[in-house]
Parts: structure tokens; C-alpha cells; sequence
């Protein structure tokens, strides 16, 4: 449910920054989604989408880092020391639109490597704004391109596309939420050696559909967690 849930959880104001029509109140309530809402899971998350962004615009490299750490598992190195910013416009003072920008850095051999792994993810979720509103036209008005194509050659063109993508990847996810529910239950980075106790976990969650409850109980009864020392 956290990547492919088909309700969210929503008061008046919040329902009318996310386009859901016929909320009333300030009190939160769970509504069911229709299929082709763009809303369920954590991409569709107002909070996520305005914290990988930046105050004035959309980041497709913060989105699609984030994906790659929180999701995948699969964070990317630093960048290299001394990128410069973006050029927001051309010579002839036309506004760039974010794609046009980002080739900037996929020219760079030396940045091209992360970039095609972070861009596509963070280009796929180019239809929310810096708050998280859906739109068609970017900050520079034009029209969104959400499409891309992954490492392997998987193509995606819209945050439909890539949460059935991450879904298709459910293993990967359950190893990188049980590592960081697991690191905040023993209050400590997760090491080489608690890489049994995490694979133990997610074999037991994968028989039961990768429940929530079934990670938690996994953590709660490992070895990691079960051994874990108190600090004085």
C-alpha cells in the first residue's frame, strides 16, 4: 500500500490542493481513489513531492535521488565537486524548460552516469509542482513531458507508469524499508552483519504480501533487534 494504495487520507483543504472534489471539513478521512488517480502511495504524497523539490521549481534530481535512496535502495554517489547551476535561460534570453536544462548536466560524461539513473524517475513525477499540485505546463509554460527511459531500457511517461515500475520491484523496497525501520529500531546504522536478519525479514513479509505488520514483526522478533544494548 505504500507505493500502490488505492485511498489516501484527506481533510477539505487538502483534498482541494489535490483535486478531489467532494471533501468537507477539516477533519481527516479516508477516501477510496479511483484507478487512475494519480494520488495513492508516497508518490502521490504532497509532503514527499514539496521535500524533494526546491522553493520555486520542481527538482527531477532531487525527486529521482530520492526514489533511488528511500525506494530502491540504490542511492547514487556525491556529485562531483564544483557543478555549476543550471542555466535558467539561453543567450537570446528564452526561458529553458526543465528537460532542455537538465541536458546541460547529461553532457557532462562525468555527470551523465547518475543522471540517467535519477532523471527518468524524477522526470516521471513532472505532472506534480513544487506543492505538489497536479498540472500540464511547466514554470516556464510549457507542456510537461513526463517520459524517459530507465538504464535497462524500461520506458515510463508519468508516475502511473513508474509506480507499477517500483511495484514490479517490491523486493527491493521491502529490503530498503526493512533496513531503515530496522536502523530506527536499534538506534544505529544497519551494518554487514545484520544482513541475515534483514533477509529473514523480507522473506517472511514476501509470504505475506509484504504486509506492513509482517516487517514490523520480523524486526521485532530478530536477532539485531532481540540482541540490541541498551546505551547508559
Amino acid at each position: 500500500d505504500l507505493l500502490g494504495a488505492n485511498y489516501t487520507f484527506v481533510n477539505e483543504r487538502l483534498a482541494r490542493h489535490y483535486g478531489l472534489p467532494g471533501v468537507y471539513g477539516s477533519h481527516f478521512r479516508r477516501i477510496t481513489l479511483g484507478e487512475d488517480s494519480v494520488r495513492g502511495g508516497l508518490l502521490g504524497q504532497g509532503s514527499i513531492l514539496t521535500l524533494t523539490s526546491y522553493a520555486t521549481r520542481t527538482s527531477p534530481v532531487v525527486r529521482g535521488k530520492w526514489i533511488l535512496e528511500n525506494i530502491l535502495g540504490a542511492p547514487p554517489p556525491p556529485p562531483p565537486p564544483n557543478v555549476p547551476a543550471l542555466r535558467d535561460t539561453t543567450s537570446e534570453g528564452k526561458v529553458l524548460s526543465m528537460r532542455e536544462r537538465m541536458v546541460q548536466h547529461r553532457a557532462n560524461p562525468v555527470c551523465a552516469a547518475c543522471h540517467m539513473r535519477m532523471d527518468p524517475l524524477g522526470f516521471a513525477l513532472e505532472n506534480f509542482d513544487a506543492v505538489g499540485q497536479w498540472r500540464t505546463r511547466s514554470e516556464a509554460g510549457d507542456p510537461i513531458d513526463p517520459g524517459g527511459v530507465l538504464p535497462d531500457g524500461t520506458e515510463i511517461d508519468g508516475v502511473q507508469a513508474l509506480r507499477r515500475v517500483l511495484l514490479s520491484r517490491a523486493d527491493q523496497f521491502s529490503t530498503t524499508l526493512t533496513e531503515k525501520l530496522l536502523s530506527y529500531a536499534v538506534g544505529r546504522e544497519v551494518g554487514y552483519y545484520d544482513r541475515p536478519a534483514v533477509r529473514a525479514v523480507t522473506r517472511a513479509a514476501a509470504r505475506d504480501h509484504y504486509r506492513f505488520s509482517s516487517l514490523v514483526v520480523g524486526i521485532v522478533t530478530s536477532v539485531p533487534f532481540q540482541m540490541r544494548v541498551k546505551n547508559e
